[in-house]
């Protein structure tokens, strides 16, 4: 058993790669899916129906979907239609397009529970549209949902292991190739397994830290 460990030390090059990644995997997707679920919030809730119902329509599919089987769709489906992505991409794409759906419905939960003076205030102070949206509603919108992003960040961290089966070079790939390699699963798995703990806890964390400094803003 210890030597199953030692080598895995030995390819530790290999495994701070798959581990970098994963990180960059996880920075780049929750960012764009925050910001992306964030312009499809006021879209699920206009007051346009046929706006409303297209938003909606799309959060569901998402929320309904399996992700394995996206990054399938997005992988190799779309060659067919003539749109090729590297593996990279394609898991990427498939990331932050799923996980667009579930930051935009935890953030039009948050909205929900604003108070409907603040809205009122800040179009009384002539804020509309954007600028509405920006300077007044989706500040406390982000501090309000801010426990529930930190959780859909860890969840993106888990459903990035999946795409090792298009050979994304992350976390979870390098330590299949490891196990394959040597024949060292249990080794190589909770080495895995150790990593992304340490991520999520990085995480909750941060998050942690985001929360407590909302609450003090609030009180």
């Amino acid at each position: 058993m210890i030597h199953d460990f030692a080598t895995i030390w030995a390819q530790r090059a290999d495994v701070l790669s798959g581990l970098l990644n994963t990180v960059i995997l996880l920075v780049c997707s929750g960012i764009a899916s925050l910001v992306l679920g964030a312009l499809v919030t006021p879209l699920l809730m206009s007051q346009r129906k046929p706006i409303a119902r297209a938003a909606t329509a799309y959060v569901d599919a998402m929320r309904c979907a399996p992700f394995l089987l996206f990054v399938y769709l997005i992988y190799f489906g779309l060659p067919t239609l003539g749109i090729r992505l590297s593996n990279w991409w394609a898991g990427a794409i498939a990331l932050i397009l799923y996980n667009t759906a579930y930051m935009a419905e935890l953030l039009r939960g948050a909205w929900h529970e604003l108070p409907a003076a603040l809205v009122e205030s800040g179009k009384a102070y002539g804020f509309s549209g954007f600028t509405l949206l920006r300077r007044i509603i989706l500040p406390p919108v982000f501090l309000r949902a801010m426990p529930m992003i930190g959780n859909q960040v860890i969840q993106i961290v888990k459903d990035s292991a999946f795409l090792t089966v298009i050979a994304v070079d992350e976390l979870t790939h390098e330590m299949t190739g490891i196990q394959s390699t040597y024949f060292i699963p249990f080794a190589a798995f909770v080495t895995a397994v150790l990593l992304y703990w340490c991520v999520c806890l990085a995480i909750e964390a941060g998050t942690g830290m985001l929360n407590k400094l909302a609450e003090e803003r609030r009180a």
